[in-house]
């Protein structure tokens, strides 16, 4: 684990120096002006639609949640952390999930269900990932007459199909799988049943079981991403390059291929930039408005996680205080 911890870390610290090395290659006068000039009320639109979709992804983990398991407002604000976390402290994703599991547990839900919950909902976000990343591609075929880029997405098209129709055939085969990444994800939270209220592999396997409530996830998943797709349109917009907004939904999921092969870097970090620019290219998008649309994207991020983490720190404190008490 400590071992894990230091790659994590230094691919951490690999990602911010190529950003580094990208700003300065493709001029921070540039790329500073084109970030100023998105504007104060741009980028208040820009953050409120990134409001927006976190609230949609909340949804969705409300709905592979129990019944009773609590209201959609917690489970909103648990999506909320679990981003902020990811994209502001120096944690890799599974980190993110971890602490979006126990924001919902200082508000009253059970740490099982949370952390059950978490790994089924990550299942459904990423067969909505899939659809949409293969959706992204399917746009830059129409739009590539790259012989080499034709070969190389219809390569990526048919792993998609495969991959996705195997999650869906072998959802309850796979369970045991899911079950060990929740407890690498949960730690000691699932060796102590007095915490996780007696949940076991059983109750992984039946929130399995309810595959209208994860068609139901992936569904409201897929929402959430047409809406990240959409703030993508808008930070082009708002840099002066004014692309469909089909194309900025492309972009948007085959970017997140990228991300997801480095799930372990913490905040993504150069990776984001790097996908940009390549991908931007490919759309006929200069690279440092690309690179700038990166930027953009990560002040946002900085803008609406800090304080979500700010207040997170506070309900905990509250809670350690309560139970002193």
């Amino acid at each position: 684990m400590k071992n894990f911890k230091k790659l994590s870390i230094g691919f951490a610290i690999a990602g911010l120096i190529l950003g580094t090395l990208l700003v300065g290659w493709f001029g921070f006068d540039r790329i500073g002006t084109a970030i100023l000039s998105a504007g104060v009320s741009g980028f208040a639109i820009f953050c409120a639609v990134q409001l927006i979709v976190m609230g949609v992804l909340g949804m969705a983990w409300r709905a592979v949640a129990p019944p009773g398991a609590g209201n959609s407002a917690i489970f909103i604000w648990g999506r909320m952390v679990r981003d902020s976390a990811s994209s502001c402290l120096p944690f890799s994703a599974v980190g993110g999930f971890v602490i979006g599991a126990r924001a919902i547990v200082v508000l009253g839900i059970q740490t099982g269900i949370a952390t059950l919950s978490t790994v089924v909902d990550l299942t459904a976000e990423f067969v909505a990932e899939i659809a949409f990343a293969a959706a992204g591609a399917v746009v830059l075929l129409t739009r590539s007459s790259d012989k080499t880029v034709i070969f190389y997405v219809e390569i990526g098209l048919g792993a998609a199909l495969v991959l996705g129709i195997a999650m869906v055939w072998l959802q309850r085969a796979v369970t045991p799988l899911f079950v060990k990444l929740g407890k690498r994800m949960a730690g000691q939270w699932f060796h102590n049943s007095e915490i996780t209220g007696g949940q076991t592999e059983a109750d992984l396997a039946g929130l399995y079981g309810h595959r209208g409530r994860i068609a139901v996830s992936t569904a409201i998943h897929l929402l959430g991403w047409g809406g990240k797709g959409f703030g993508n349109w808008i930070a082009f917009w708002l840099l002066g390059t004014h692309i469909g907004v089909i194309d900025a939904l492309a972009i948007e999921g085959l970017l997140h291929v990228m991300l997801a092969a480095a799930i372990f870097i913490p905040g993504y970090a150069g990776v984001q930039e790097a996908g940009y620019i390549v991908l931007g290219l490919l759309f006929g998008v200069p690279a440092e408005i690309s690179l700038s649309v990166s930027l953009l994207r990560r002040a946002r991020d900085i803008a609406i996680g800090v304080p979500i983490l700010l207040i997170w720190q506070a309900i905990e404190v509250r809670g350690l205080r309560k139970a002193k008490t």
